[in-house]
């Protein structure tokens, strides 16, 4: 017999996991600049191998629960976001976790409530503590984002009056409804795809990436899925104008989320004929660009998100295509080459075409489901965008979970989610090796302690007695 799985022990085990990472994050997070410790601290190696404990107890209970919903007696959708919240909850107050770009998104708001032009003007431009809490490497950077989510960042600013710790909170607390969102979403999206819900929202919405990066990290991404995805239910309903409008302040959170307007026409003019799919198309584009209208009107930050979507990548990016322009642009160096300089940006535009064809193939000849299609359209768009990031991944995953056909992409994802959710450090900064001992460290102590529990859960085997 092995350890003894069910939902109490799989939401116990998660929240001593959550536990640990924001215990852990009060010494080894994405602090502020007036907490920061020395990595050598001893407060700081402690907090870096509990995070690590935390993250791999979390994986843990998330693979024991998707067996408890594949098993005979599968928990109900209520009684999984129950999970959800109880496993969030320990994160609510914890500081930054895995990234600092919510410090960024601060310094964004309180630029738009300054007057400051975001998409010409990096966080530097604001100045003050604020500022100094951005990472260097955006500190020159305009914004890449929509006005939407900077008025939302402009209204926190507003609220908070600039104090980090209201501003942190109230980031994190826009970031939970975006969870809760698609949390809403997940299973009404699989009713309609002819999925599982209750697997949906295990691969969707407790997925330790949502846990770690939308929640923890507090990542504007939950925004925009969160408004995708309940755009995508109102599409495919009563309210297909609604819809758009929600996938279009989407799209002016962040762009990607702009291709559910394909999936929109997909829903509404399926199994029809050419002529509804031109009608629908009308419908759709003038409904979003009337939004699009309307939202920039009102947010007052004009048309320089359009331009901001060529905003630069960090040159250490680990996405395919900005590694290989790095490979090639130091080979072209070594040969002596004046190429080497176009070497990046060439391999980038590669992977805009590899994007395209990739999202023509999806739409028009593989043809799968709307949403299942816009999963994979998003996963494409994320692996070989320019720049790619562990939170990147729940573009496509979250509507993937939604809409999957098979439980062998389920595995699939999932395998994916649990290898990316050990990747990047919980200061959001570049990993040493030293620091990489410490994380395995972290991990390889939750295996040994998960192993323990195995066995002591074990029944014994009788001893037999011994005959004279």
């Amino acid at each position: 017999m092995g350890f003894p799985v069910d939902l109490r022990r799989c939401q116990a085990l998660g929240l001593a996991g959550t536990a640990f990472l924001a215990l852990g994050g009060e010494t080894a997070g994405a602090l502020p600049a007036h907490d920061f410790l020395a990595p050598g601290s001893v407060q700081a190696v402690l907090g870096l191998v509990g995070v690590y404990f935390g993250v791999v107890l979390l994986i843990a209970a998330w693979v024991l629960l998707g067996g408890v919903v594949r098993g005979p007696e599968p928990p109900t959708p209520r009684s999984l976001l129950l999970v959800l919240a109880v496993w969030a909850a320990p994160l609510l107050l914890a500081p930054p976790l895995f990234s600092r770009d919510v410090y960024s998104y601060l310094a964004q708001g309180a630029m738009v409530d300054a007057h400051i032009d975001v998409y010409a003007y990096g966080p530097a431009q604001l100045g003050g503590p604020l500022a100094d809490e951005v990472a260097p490497v955006w500190q020159q950077t305009a914004t890449p984002y929509g006005p939407v989510f900077l008025v939302v960042a402009s209204v926190l600013s507003a609220l908070t009056r600039g104090q980090l710790p209201a501003g942190l909170l109230g980031m994190r607390l826009i970031a939970l409804l975006g969870v809760a969102l698609m949390a809403a979403a997940l299973p009404r999206l699989a009713r309609h795809s002819g999925a599982d819900p209750a697997a949906a929202l295990w691969l969707g919405a407790l997925n330790p990436l949502v846990l770690l990066h939308l929640v923890a990290g507090a990542h504007n991404d939950a925004i925009m899925l969160g408004l995708l995805g309940v755009g995508l239910v109102a599409a495919r309903g009563r309210w297909p104008v609604l819809g758009v409008v929600l996938i279009t302040l989407a799209a002016l959170v962040k762009a990607p989320a702009a291709l559910g307007l394909v999936a929109v026409v997909a829903l509404r003019s399926r199994g029809r004929g050419p002529r509804a799919v031109l009608r629908h198309t009308v419908t759709t584009t003038t409904a979003a660009v009337a939004t699009t209208v309307v939202a920039t009107t009102a947010a007052g930050t004009g048309y320089g998100w359009i331009a901001a979507l060529k905003t630069p990548v960090s040159p250490h990016n680990w996405s395919p295509t900005s590694l290989l322009g790095r490979v090639t642009g130091a080979a072209l160096e070594q040969l002596g080459s004046g190429l080497a300089p176009f070497a990046l940006p060439a391999w980038h535009a590669a992977g805009l075409l590899v994007t395209a064809a990739l999202l023509l193939f999806i739409w028009l000849r593989l043809r799968p489901g709307p949403v299942y299609a816009l999963g994979l359209s998003l996963a494409a768009v994320a692996v070989f965008g320019p720049a790619v990031r562990p939170w990147y991944a729940l573009w496509g995953l979250f509507l993937i979970a939604a809409a999957a056909p098979t439980g062998s992409v389920r595995t699939r994802v999932a395998a994916a989610s649990a290898v990316l959710a050990l990747t990047v450090l919980p200061s959001g900064a570049p990993a040493d090796v030293e620091q990489v001992i410490l994380a395995v460290s972290g991990g390889v102590l939750a295996l040994v302690v998960l192993w323990q529990a195995h066995q002591a859960a074990r029944p014994q085997s009788p001893v037999r007695e011994r005959t004279a």
